[in-house]
């Protein structure tokens, strides 16, 4: 399948100052397929070594001789190691002991190799026995499938060119089937195994049996990477269908416990964040550049890094999902929300807040920040389209800073002046 990683991987190859590559992602995300590919295509071959249960990666590192160190990969895989031809990809670093680490001295004594590595953000982000080689790599981060990747795998990039480009006016034409095919796209989410069985067999147990292996794993990750906080993380994990169920999504400890605090679950839940298994969206007070200066870190929402994983995690019916919109109207549009802030973080250049005030119910679910504007982002998932927040947040609140709102919903594309409505579908799109 592809995805749109592919360029930013092409970029690496070719950049005059390249290092290392730690391509940096969560669990089934599809990172080794991807470099698989990549490796193939791009050079004259690729040497490919797992350090999972790999007895001899893990006695490799004696010392940071990469000479000596690459000469052995070289002979234990029978293959020749070229600089400039050769694509090293190591996969499943963390696995082995000063892997992470080594990668300075592929920087420093062999820069004309090309080295890319990969393994889970809970275990490279999160190693404590040896340090990062910090200014001694490039780091990319890879994420679930886009609707658009979606698409393209669906056989359907031409309908996926034309949303890109937001042709408005086609998207009107083939309203239908982009509505079919997003509601697909709740119901897989953008796990690679999910989004190939379904396309293959559009059979949804297998689908929902895929979700649950990977958040099987998952679990088995809790327990294998931390000690003390295994309880506490779980906890936390189990909360967020509660969590996100709530009118008011923001993020309440005592739904984790009762009579929890802050100081119990923070670091837990902050784990689950730099593991990239949940995003979290900071509420912030004014819509000024940059966000950042008016974020409150203490009022936050919570969201799964996947759609289709919080489907599963909810057990939610699929025909639910993929018929009707019983689930969305039930679950306070959750699902929805959940699946803008996934292709909003795929982005990775669009700093993401929420707004709220302390005296009222008046929410804005997103607010999006670009080079050249601050967007408040209202999510729809409902035939009921009224938008009294947004219009109060840019018509009353901060009339004085002349912002234009945006809208999703399920509803075709309109200007109103002061806000545009765009099609859920194409809220990837929307982001030049």
């Amino acid at each position: 399948m592809e995805r749109t990683i592919y360029t930013q991987l092409l970029e690496w190859k070719h950049s005059t100052d390249r290092k290392p590559l730690i391509l940096l992602g969560a669990r089934q995300v599809g990172k080794t397929y991807i470099l698989k590919q990549f490796g193939s295509r791009e050079f004259s071959n690729m040497v490919y070594i797992n350090c999972h249960n790999n007895e001899f990666m893990a006695s490799l590192f004696t010392d940071f001789d990469i000479k000596r160190v690459v000469y052995q990969i070289g002979v234990q895989t029978g293959q020749k190691i070229t600089p400039g031809k050769t694509l090293l990809f190591i996969d499943e670093i963390q696995e082995v002991h000063n892997g992470i680490a080594s990668l300075k001295y592929f920087c420093e004594d062999l820069r004309e190799l090309h080295v890319v590595v990969a393994g889970s953000l809970l275990g490279i982000s999160l190693r404590e026995d040896e340090s990062f080689p910090v200014g001694k790599v490039n780091t990319m981060k890879m994420f679930p499938m886009t609707f658009s990747e979606f698409l393209i795998a669906s056989g359907r990039g031409a309908l996926a060119e034309a949303i890109g480009k937001l042709d408005y006016e086609t998207m009107r034409l083939l309203n239908e089937e982009c509505i079919d095919r997003l509601r697909q796209y709740f119901f897989t989410g953008g796990m690679p195994e999910a989004v190939a069985n379904w396309l293959q067999h559009h059979d949804p147990k297998s689908v929902r049996k895929i979700h649950t292996e990977i958040l099987e794993s998952y679990y088995i990750d809790f327990a294998k990477h931390t000690k003390t906080m295994v309880r506490h993380i779980r906890m936390v994990w189990d909360s967020i269908p509660a969590q996100l169920a709530k009118e008011n999504k923001k993020f309440i400890f005592g739904l984790v416990k009762k009579g929890a605090r802050a100081a119990q679950f923070e670091e837990s839940l902050q784990w689950l964040v730099d593991a990239g298994l949940v995003f979290r969206v900071n509420r912030c007070k004014m819509p000024r550049q940059p966000l950042k200066f008016y974020a409150d870190s203490s009022a936050f929402k919570i969201y799964l890094l996947d759609c289709g994983l919080l489907a599963t995690l909810c057990e939610t019916e699929p025909a639910d999902i993929l018929l009707g919109s019983k689930a969305f109207v039930e679950f306070k549009g959750a699902f929805t929300e959940n699946y803008v802030i996934q292709q909003l973080t795929a982005k990775q250049n669009l700093p993401t807040y929420y707004y709220s005030k302390d005296n009222s119910t008046q929410e804005v679910d997103f607010l999006v920040q670009t080079a050249e504007r601050i967007v408040p982002l209202e999510v729809k998932a409902e035939e009921n389209v009224k938008s009294k927040s947004l219009s109060t947040f840019v018509n009353v609140d901060f009339k004085e800073l002349s912002i234009k709102g945006l809208r999703c919903s399920m509803k075709p594309y309109i200007d109103q002046g002061w806000m545009e409505n765009i099609p859920l579908y194409a809220v990837e799109a929307y982001w030049k």
